[in-house]
């Protein structure tokens, strides 16, 4: 009797289904998996089997209504998922107001691990207290606009320097996606001397209510999400007519920016700049940025009343 190998077998069945199989192979492996095409709402890319399989537990990205009044650039990451819940015109620009402190900060923290006593109490109060004398001084030392371009190279990303007309710090152009990679910096990179002081000083117990301008800080998120951990960043820009009326210990003397020319530009340089960013939840799980821009005219009380309840109604999660 003849025997059939098991090659052979395989070689037979093969040719009896050829009609029906585009292939055989004996080592059991496909070369080319089929793709399968997935509706995902939102979505039109065509994506594997196995794709589907590692993002099923991703949040989806979602778009967020902006209420009539003002404009937003938002963004929330979960950084527990690695990926972004919200994002809405994250890439648009605005003028940073106060954000680019945090810029300052990094940029003076990389050269000094240690901090001289002399300008710790600088360091501290312009990040808990957003005071602008104290950015002035450090952004002066650190070359100007030398400290944007330092900060790009570090953080791979594109934030525009100020140009004349607008010279000052607070004329920085940044976007909500710029944020977030700052607060991904700050909280997964940054050596602990940087990132554990920075935060901290943002952080309940140490963020201060009041400015050192005599403008309330506490819109957005220290408000929005009072019931849970935060940091935050704030930042605020015109506004000239509010009353300066918050008062908290040692206000400092002020070199304020002058108002900037009306001029064609893709940044809204005549409203009323109004930000509020930072991290949210058990184990710093979500950054959320919210940049707006609001009609020249629009009240202090507006303005914050309006952000604070839009941000409090973000998801932070999927």
């Amino acid at each position: 009797m003849t025997r059939i190998g098991p090659a052979a077998i395989v070689g037979l069945v093969c040719l009896a289904v050829a009609v029906a199989l585009a292939g055989c192979s004996g080592t059991g492996d496909d070369p080319t998996p089929a793709r399968a095409e997935v509706s995902v709402p939102g979505a039109t890319e065509v994506v594997t089997p196995s794709a589907v399989a590692t993002t099923s537990a991703t949040p989806t990205t979602r778009t967020v209504a902006v209420p009539s009044g003002f404009t937003a650039g938002v963004a929330v990451y979960d950084r527990q998922a690695a990926a972004f819940t919200v994002r809405h015109n994250a890439d648009q620009r605005f003028r940073s107001a106060s954000l680019v402190k945090l810029l300052i900060a990094v940029d003076y923290l990389l050269t000094h691990r240690t901090i001289p006593a002399a300008d710790k109490p600088r360091l501290d109060i312009m990040l808990s207290r957003s005071d602008d004398a104290a950015a002035s001084h450090f952004y002066t030392l650190g070359g100007r606009t030398a400290v944007i371009a330092r900060m790009n190279a570090l953080l791979g990303i594109d934030v525009v320097p100020p140009t004349a007309p607008r010279t000052g710090w607070g004329s920085t152009e940044v976007s909500a996606a710029h944020l977030v990679r700052v607060y991904r910096y700050l909280l997964d990179e940054a050596p602990p001397h940087i990132g554990q002081y920075v935060v901290g000083r943002l952080r309940t117990g140490t963020f201060t209510r009041c400015g050192t301008d005599g403008y309330d800080q506490s819109f957005g998120i220290p408000t929005a999400f009072a019931g849970q951990p935060w940091a935050a960043k704030q930042g605020w820009y015109e506004f000239a007519a509010a009353p300066k009326t918050c008062r908290s210990a040692t206000p400092a003397a002020l070199a304020v920016e002058a108002a900037a020319p009306v001029g064609a530009a893709p940044v809204d340089w005549t409203g009323e700049a109004l930000h509020t960013t930072g991290i949210v939840g058990p184990n710093d799980r979500s950054i959320v940025v919210v940049l707006t821009v609001h009609p020249r005219g629009t009240s202090y009380a507006t303005a914050t009343a309006a952000v604070t309840a839009f941000a409090k109604a973000l998801p932070l999660t999927g």
